[in-house]
Formats: structure tokens, sequence, C-alpha cells
């Protein structure tokens, strides 16, 4: 545990801690404050739903071109670098609501909240899983994303808790607090990380070489240089990079199936509970503390024991099984405590990109990281559009039948395609054997 936790990876998993503990603590209470400003009094507001999925499409519609871009120039100026911006920008919509929530500054914090998402969404996690994998050798992976998914896990408790016991008042301006320290204190701490050294598999989008082409004034004798590669990967370079292995072709697939359960929970979860049950800020607090700390438990102490043990796609496939088995309980909930019993048993699905970071070299961790990221958002463009719309139907007056929870069953049919996808990993012989080393490959 001591090699792992270097003092760049320890900077990393603080930044990370409180940059996550800042966003979650506003989480609970956003909802409430939503409410308050465009349907004061209503415990079901068809305009918050719509302006909320709204929101969440715009954001990753614009995630998916910046996360692979970012990722991309990560590869080459450095994670710090680029980590910078999307630190800075999210602390600028808690600053807006930190200063007032009335529906003027809530309008106000609504647009700016959807320009920042677009370059804050995916983007920390994307280089932080980068930065991760450029300080960890491929034995230790698994247990250093693990170990990052179970600080956010604790950052998640932690920033709940919070939200919890805090009035309203005091969210918004303790969490600006706590956005701005994480900022200052990567810029300060956290080592600056330039991809380099050998890679330990062979890259599978290198950047051009010098090749001898004809020339006529040099008898083609001297090497004429083609053009580096772009730091905007082309929609040809991605599918080039998921073509070039039946895993990362099945990844692809799983991540935006993952991503539409993922963006569909997030638009309608909360709005089904305060519908069918009547939440407010303390027991949607309560809620994903539960689910925090259920996190933090299997990512920290479960994880690390199972992983020597069962194969990284075998703990895939159970996270998701997990998962789908628990929506299609909370669709059905019969009484408030139900929510409560299912978050115990959540499991994160991070062995994904722990598999897919294996399969490629140092230089293209952020570019692979990223395209990743960018599929996820643009699966939650599509999720909001399709389960805003079928949630708002289903707990209106005159659905076109009785059954509040329909939008979360479909959420699990889409966890359920993603576990078969995840199966048919298993079965992969990529995911059993490593590409050649690029020292091998030139021996060859």
């Amino acid at each position: 545990m001591e090699k792992l936790l270097s003092n760049g990876v320890r900077h990393l998993f603080v930044t990370v801690f409180l940059s996550t503990a800042a966003a979650v603590m506003v989480l609970p209470a956003i909802t409430d404050v939503t409410m308050a400003a465009l349907c004061p009094g209503r415990d079901e507001c068809s305009l918050a739903i719509y302006l909320s999925g709204f929101q969440q499409a715009l954001s990753g519609f614009g995630a998916v071109v910046i996360t692979p871009l970012v990722g991309n120039l990560s590869d080459k100026y450095g994670r710090k670098a680029l980590l910078t911006l999307p630190m800075t920008v999210s602390i600028i919509p808690l600053a807006i609501l930190a200063y007032s929530r009335e529906r003027n500054f809530f309008y106000a914090y609504y647009a700016v909240r959807t320009l920042t998402a677009m370059v804050s969404e995916g983007t920390t996690a994307c280089l932080a899983l980068a930065y991760l994998a450029d300080n960890t050798s491929l034995e230790k992976r698994a247990s250093a994303f693990g170990l990052l998914t179970g600080v956010c896990s604790a950052a998640f408790v932690c920033g709940t808790l919070a939200s919890r016991f805090l009035a309203t008042d005091y969210i918004f301006p303790i969490a600006a607090i706590f956005s701005v320290v994480g900022t200052v204190y990567m810029r300060i701490f956290l080592e600056d990380c330039l991809p380099g050294g050998s890679d330990l598999v062979q890259p599978m989008l290198k950047e051009e070489v010098p090749e001898f082409t004809d020339r006529e004034d040099d008898g083609n004798e001297l090497p004429r240089p083609t053009p580096a590669f772009r730091k905007m990967p082309t929609l040809n370079d991605v599918i080039t990079l998921f073509k070039s292995s039946t895993l990362l072709s099945l990844a692809a697939v799983v991540v935006f199936f993952t991503g539409v359960g993922e963006g569909g929970m997030q638009a309608s979860i909360l709005y089904y509970l305060k519908a069918r049950f009547h939440f407010d800020k303390n027991q949607f607090a309560d809620l994903m503390l539960v689910s925090g700390a259920a996190g933090t438990i299997s990512q920290l102490v479960l994880m690390p024991l199972l992983a020597p043990l069962l194969s990284e796609d075998k703990l895939l496939s159970l996270g998701l099984l997990v998962s789908s088995i628990g929506m299609v309980i909370n669709s059905i909930a019969w009484a408030i405590w139900v929510p409560y019993v299912v978050t115990i048993f959540s499991i994160f699905s991070v062995f994904l990109r722990s598999l897919v970071s294996k399969q490629v070299g140092e230089h293209e961790q952020g570019k692979v990281q990223g395209c990743l990221s960018g599929l996820s958002s643009l699966a939650q463009i599509a999720a909001p559009l399709i389960f805003s719309p079928l949630t708002a139907l289903f707990l209106s007056d005159h659905p076109p039948f009785k059954f509040p929870g329909f939008s979360l069953l479909c959420i699990a049919i889409t966890s359920m395609i993603a576990l078969v996808l995840s199966l048919m990993m298993m079965a992969s012989p990529s995911s059993s054997s490593q590409r050649p080393s690029s020292s091998g490959s030139s021996e060859a």
C-alpha cells in the first residue's frame, strides 16, 4: 500500500476528495432549491424535471467534445495543467448560489452551471484516472483505481454529512470554499505529470514518425516528416482506437449503456422520490449517506480483497448485476425504507476503466480515458431526452398507466444490456492476454 501511495498519488487523492466533497455537498439541497425557485410549495413539477434534463443533455453534448480534447492535450502538456481548467470553472456556479437563491440568481446559476459542466463534467475524473495510470504499474492499477473510487466514496459521505447537518443557507458558501481550497491545493502540491518513459504496452494510436517519401531535390536520400497526430482526435481516430481490439469495442458499448443508465438516474431518481415519498433535503442526504458509506466500504475494504481473487471483468459484471436488481426494486418501491435498503448494495464499476487502461501505452492514457468519458457524456445527452419526459409523464396526474417508477424500470433494462455485454467481454481473448510490449515488437 505504501509503495502504491506515492507523493503524487496522495496529493491527487486529496485534490479529488476536496473537489468531490464540494460537488456532492450541494446535491441533496439542489432539488429543493430548484423546486422552490420554479414551483414553490409543490412536490411535483414537470418544469423542474424538464429543465434539469435539458441542462444535463446540453452539458453532456459539450463534454462529448471537450473531454476527449482535454484528455488528449494532457498527454502532451501534462495532467496538472489541464486539471486546472475544470476545477477552476466549477467554482463559479457554487459562488452564485452562495450569494443568493432567488429566482433570478437561480436562472443565472442554471445558465452558468450548464456552460461550466461542459468543461468539468467527466473531465476531472478522466484526468485523475490518467494521472493514476501514469504513476502505477499494471499489477497495481486495479487496486489504485479502486482506491480512487474509494476516496470519491469517502468524499461523497463527508459531503453528504455536511449537507445533512448544515442549513441550506450555509451549504453553497462552504461548498464554494471547498472547491477553491481543492484547486489551490492541486496547484501547489500536485506534481505535474508528463507521460514519459517506455510504454507498458504497444500504443494503438501512434504519433506519426518520419518516413521516406519521394523527393526530387534530395534524390530520395532524406526522410520527409509527416504531420504529427492532431491535438483533437477525429471521429476516425476514435473509431480506429475502439476497433483495434474486441475488448475495447465491447468496453465502448458497455460505457455507453452504463452512461445511459447513470444519466437516466440523475434525471429521474430524486424527482421520483420527492413525488412518491415526499423526500426533502435531509432525506435525500440520508439516502446518499447510506449509498456513500456502502460504496466506501466496498471500494476500500471489500474490493481490494476481491481484486486478487476475482478477475476485473467478473467484478465488473457483478457490479452491473447488483445495479440492475437494485433499480428494479426501486421502480416498485412500496415503502419509504425500500430505497435505503437498496442503496446498501451499491458497487461501482471502476474496473472497466482499469481493464481498458491495460490495453494502451503510457502516452495514450489521457486519450483513451477521454474518449471513454466522451462516450459516457454522449450517452448522457440521450438519457435525459428519454427519461426526463418519461419521468414527468408517469409522475403526472394522467399517466398512460399507473406505474410511477416505470422510468426506473427502463433504466434497469439498460443496465441489463450492459451486463450482457460485460459477460461477452469476459469471453474476449483481449481480456485475458496482454498486447505485446513496444520493445518486444521492435525486436521482432
